[in-house]
């Protein structure tokens, strides 16, 4: 199954690259994201990665995204608020824990939003069985920004089960970020993220057990 949902993928990354908009792809560095970013620069090894400095990974998380961009010569593009963290503190507090939804609209929607606005394509490692909330996405939609511009959205891995992509990686002999040894299974800032909840799901360790599934960037301007 693994060799299929490879072959899909490529073919539709061919397709749109082929078409001649501008590309990007978001990461990361999960390993959905490096698994994709690695079909990627196969066949468009300048693609810009972007990638969101919150201001709140793990250190593991950016010493992995250096290693791997270092030996992928990855075109790296590192995101990042209008505000530092210790000058947002200052003014609002430490909002991952009091505003959560506000934390992530600063750190990572509104800078993404903006990077995004260069391109003209935007690839992402979502998968349909991460949440119930990706449950429906679709392989390629358009994305309207809050600036008016559409993008269209492409996911390449939307079918491919978790198993899939540790097989790729395996098949590649790509490492992933060592948190995963940790326990880890989902893997955001460091103060949101923990290890799953439940076994089953594995975004539950994400915003600590918060009802929150999502930190807005995958979801359409109003």
């Amino acid at each position: 199954m693994i060799d299929a949902r490879v072959k899909a993928a490529a073919e539709l990354i061919a397709t749109e690259i082929a078409a001649g908009a501008s590309p990007c792809v978001t990461s990361s560095f999960q390993v959905e994201c490096v698994a994709l970013v690695h079909m990627l620069i196969q066949q468009r090894p300048d693609i810009p990665v972007l990638f969101l400095e919150t201001g709140y990974h793990f250190a593991e998380t950016l010493a992995y995204r250096d290693r791997i961009a270092a030996d992928w010569s990855l075109n790296l593009a590192n995101l990042s608020a209008k505000q530092t963290v210790a000058e947002q503190e200052a003014q609002f507090g430490v909002l991952n824990q009091t505003a959560p939804d506000r934390c992530c609209r600063l750190r990572k929607v509104e800078p993404l939003f903006e990077g995004l606005g260069n391109f003209d394509v935007w690839f992402a490692a979502l998968r349909r069985e991460q949440s119930p909330t990706r449950a429906n996405l679709q392989i390629a939609e358009p994305f309207k920004l809050p600036s008016g511009k559409t993008l269209r959205k492409v996911s390449p891995l939307a079918d491919w089960t978790y198993s899939d992509v540790w097989a790729y990686l395996s098949l590649h002999k790509i490492p992933a970020l060592p948190l995963y040894d940790q326990g880890y299974t989902s893997i955001g800032c460091q103060p949101c993220t923990a290890p799953p909840l439940n076994p089953e799901d594995l975004r539950s360790g994400r915003w600590r057990g918060k009802d929150k599934l999502e930190c807005g960037i995958h979801i359409q301007a109003g």
